[in-house]
């Protein structure tokens, strides 16, 4: 297993559409910790171009993420949502497609990679005995355990534990308007139901921003741990200076469909709070909405741009990527110590 030869349990999160970059994803792995590229919305031919890219940068392992297809969205259930956007804003195509997976996964099994890992959905048998045969292990996103129980079924190596409070897309398997209602699990409670329940490692996924939060994880049973919005404003990411500047104020993050037709958390602005009723329509609102979240980019407003962001956003320090893996390494030894401390107590 992977896991057991690396130095630090970090593993970078794939943030796809910028701040994933090779270089990033060089510096985690190069300082111990697993790097990762986001394969999303990437074509097939790019990806294959940041593989050869990160390979020159690192001769240490690094994994790449897929976005699993959705299905398509019927158009009768989010032509009025992208007509109602048109009259104040510059509107795309609402177009489905698959994100090129069979061609990206053509890519990593003529050029393996140590690690894919799947976010929306998990591969199927054939999918993943496809990577094994080429000696790369599958790691599959889940947000609830009979997602987990499903990917263990198959043959994934691993499960990344996605609590609510991660920034980005949720991944979970389907993002179904009727579940909005329930409560979506954090991340300690949904390692704890997991545990019990998984024969494979868990990788724990969602508002960890210190080695305080790390060491936390990995007491309630996860190996490692994912860590995304901590690395954003590090200077090897592609982030948008928007973003850099937006994560680091005290603005609460939400849950929203509104810029991409999926659910997903980033810092709370006027776009969100206007529509809180956004159709479950991914990728198709993804692709709509493209012009206006350029154009609010470009004008620097951050009311009407989607800035994906964790719950502990402002947490996130500007330092070198390799530094941060340090540092969080560092202090999650030190947690772990004083845990370890109140045990020889009594406590």
């Amino acid at each position: 297993m992977l896991l057991d030869t690396l130095d630090t349990p970090i593993v970078l999160a794939p943030m796809a559409g910028g701040p994933s970059t090779p270089e990033l994803a060089a510096a985690v792995s190069a300082a111990g910790g697993l790097g990762f590229l986001a394969a999303g919305y990437l074509s097939a031919t790019d990806l294959a171009d940041r593989v050869r890219q990160t390979r020159k940068l690192t001769a240490a392992p690094f994994g790449v993420n897929l976005f699993f297809p959705s299905e398509p969205s019927p158009p009768e259930r989010f032509a009025a949502y992208v007509t109602e956007l048109s009259r104040d804003f510059p509107i795309g195509d609402a177009r489905y497609d698959s994100d090129d997976w069979t061609a990206k996964l053509d890519v990593l099994i003529a050029d393996p990679v140590p690690v894919v890992s799947t976010t929306f959905g998990c591969p199927s048998v054939a999918d993943i005995e496809r990577l094994h045969s080429v000696g790369t292990e599958v790691w599959v996103t889940v947000t609830s355990v009979p997602e987990a129980l499903h990917a263990r079924t198959v043959g994934a190596d691993a499960v990344i534990a996605q609590g609510a409070e991660a920034g980005g897309h949720r991944g979970s398997f389907e993002d179904r308007p009727e579940d909005d209602s329930e409560d979506a699990l954090g991340l300690l409670a949904l390692i704890q139901l997991l545990a019990p329940e998984m024969d494979r490692p868990i990788i724990a996924a969602g508002g960890i921003a210190t080695g305080a939060g790390m060491a936390a994880a990995l007491t309630a049973g996860a190996r490692a741990v994912q860590i995304g919005t901590a690395f954003l404003r590090c200077p090897e990411a592609g982030t948008a200076p928007l973003v850099r500047t937006a994560i680091t104020s005290q603005t609460p993050t939400m849950l929203t469909r509104a810029f991409t037709g999926r659910r997903a958390r980033g810092l709370r602005n006027r776009f969100m709070l206007d529509h809180p009723n956004a159709p479950a329509a991914y990728p198709e609102i993804h692709y709509a909405t493209g012009p206006l979240r350029a154009a609010a980019r470009t004008a620097g407003d951050a009311e009407q741009v989607n800035l994906w962001a964790g719950q502990a956003h402002s947490l996130a320090p500007e330092l070198p990527a390799g530094e941060l893996v340090r540092q969080l390494s560092r202090d999650a030894k030190s947690a772990l110590e004083r845990v370890l401390s109140l045990r020889i107590q009594g406590y």
